[in-house]
């Protein structure tokens, strides 16, 4: 008889949370855990343990075999280059305080890409070996270089499946632009940080930009529906907008999808919101108020369903072993595989937060350049840590399955990779996330149980009874 070593985690009111390796979970009383530490347990906990997976006959028996597929499904690394995010330009018309990038001034030269920059990515396109390809322009505004945008589509005909991301500011749609955004694979990804007077306190500061910002939007919308348009707000902790306010300004719009984020430590927001280098205790509180408003809200109008997105991505990485694109959770996550970011100037970055720790002088953290190619010393060295298997803290965490591995948050705030991982921001935004996670789903309020039926795409209004030793 073979048993799967199994991780525990209290959490109160509501018990212990096991979980071995494959991510099989249940929760158990105190009694329960106590006998569970022992070295014999009852026959009844036997079974029990059995019937979830936690315990086989033999290494051959069919039960270990899955138990082995579910560890290495957790484990699954992409193996191909097919996302790319551009940065045609650093140029940008705004200056939001919390800006990531540290853009420059619209009329400054030098920041756009040179006609060999652009020679480059193109033939670096073409002979990508996939037929898929994803391409997210981001920048400063990407939109202020319509023609870069275009060359790039373009390259992509010989492509079976594609699909293009422009995040702009919406402050200014010409007529390329326009006709960019007209194109069946082009979607446009904005920020929308609440209702008119929250938008323009965070991001633009003058009625006037505000005002053309929530003309172009709704007027795309209006045009393309909201399959064409997404947006994500960021909120200051110390400042949050109220919860029913921000919901309003997104279910308004069809957004459905709400990426609640506070203000990252990243690009001008080092200088300007210092705060943001921790996540407070009152950013949690917040943020689960913030959940339980949606929740309250699905239940009370089941004609629109509403999300807290990572919230739900979590849920999923629990319940739906397998390849995570999200890269915050996956672990291992091996850098310049399957994404890469290409700056103004043609360097190469692992991630777009690698970018901006780069501009704001932190500490240059690209692998290569579009010129020579990124199979570097840098990049090797950064895989060789892109992992949350063998630290001390994450190897006996019990949501180390469902969890993942960011070493650039980490340089960001911290400078250093090697902080023990129960003091970091990544990991307490976890450890909260994910105990929120089980406390929903071991709820018996209906009005939860239906919320996460449908972010989990299941066809009733409650989740399957879930696992618990008493």
């Amino acid at each position: 008889m073979i048993r799967f070593p199994l991780r525990s985690r209290a959490i109160e009111g509501l018990g212990s949370v096991h979980a071995n390796h494959a991510g099989h979970f249940f929760i158990s009383s105190e009694e329960a855990s106590t006998r569970l530490a022992r070295p014999q347990t009852t026959a009844a906990d036997l079974a029990f343990l059995q019937q979830g997976g936690h315990v086989a006959d033999s290494e051959k028996s069919i039960a270990a075999i899955s138990h082995r597929f579910q560890v290495l499904a957790r484990d699954t690394v992409p193996h191909r280059l097919d996302y790319l995010i551009l940065v045609p330009t650093l140029r940008c018309n705004l200056s939001c305080s919390y800006c990531q990038v540290s853009r420059v001034n619209v009329d400054q030269a030098g920041f756009d890409w040179s006609p060999d920059t652009l020679s480059a990515i193109l033939r670096m396109i073409d002979n990508l070996p996939t037929d898929s390809i994803k391409i997210e322009f981001q920048g400063g505004e990407p939109s202020l270089r319509p023609d870069l945008i275009s060359a790039v589509i373009e390259q992509c005909n010989r492509f079976a499946e594609k699909s293009f991301v422009i995040c702009s500011n919406l402050g200014l749609i010409d007529p390329a632009f326009r006709n960019i955004l007209s194109r069946p694979d082009v979607s446009v990804s904005t920020s929308l940080d609440g209702n008119s007077a929250i938008h323009q306190t965070q991001r633009t500061k003058t009625t006037e930009t505000t005002t053309a910002f929530e003309k172009n939007l709704d007027a795309l919308i209006a045009e393309f529906g909201n399959d064409k348009v997404s947006a994500l707000p960021t909120i200051d902790p110390n400042d949050p907008p109220e919860i029913d306010a921000l919901i309003d300004a997104y279910q308004s719009r069809g957004f459905g999808s709400i990426f609640l984020r506070p203000i990252n430590y990243q690009g001008f927001a080092r200088k300007r919101h210092p705060g943001s280098r921790t996540q407070q205790e009152s950013w949690w509180s917040y943020y689960d108020r913030f959940v339980a408003r949606v929740i309250e809200r699905n239940w009370s109008d089941k004609s629109v369903l509403l999300e807290e997105s990572y919230l739900a991505l979590c849920l999923r990485r629990i319940f739906r072993p397998g390849l995570d694109r999200h890269v915050d959770l996956r672990n291992p996550n091996p850098v310049g595989v399957d994404y890469i970011v290409i700056d103004y100037d043609g360097t190469i970055y692992p991630t777009d937060e690698a970018r901006m720790l780069t501009r704001s002088g932190v500490i240059d953290l690209s692998i290569g350049d579009v010129i020579v190619g990124y199979d570097t010393e840098a990049r090797q060295i950064l895989d060789s840590h892109s992992t949350n298997h063998g630290d001390p803290a994450c190897d006996v965490c019990v949501y180390q399955p469902f969890c993942g591995r960011d070493l650039i948050d980490d340089l960001s705030r911290y400078g250093r990779i090697d902080l023990p991982r129960l003091e970091t921001a990544f990991c307490q935004k976890h450890l909260h996330i994910f105990d929120l996670c089980m406390t929903l789903i071991y709820s018996g309020d209906a009005a939860v149980q239906y919320s996460l039926a449908k972010w989990l795409g299941l066809a009733g209004d409650r989740l399957p009874s879930q696992a618990m030793l008493t």
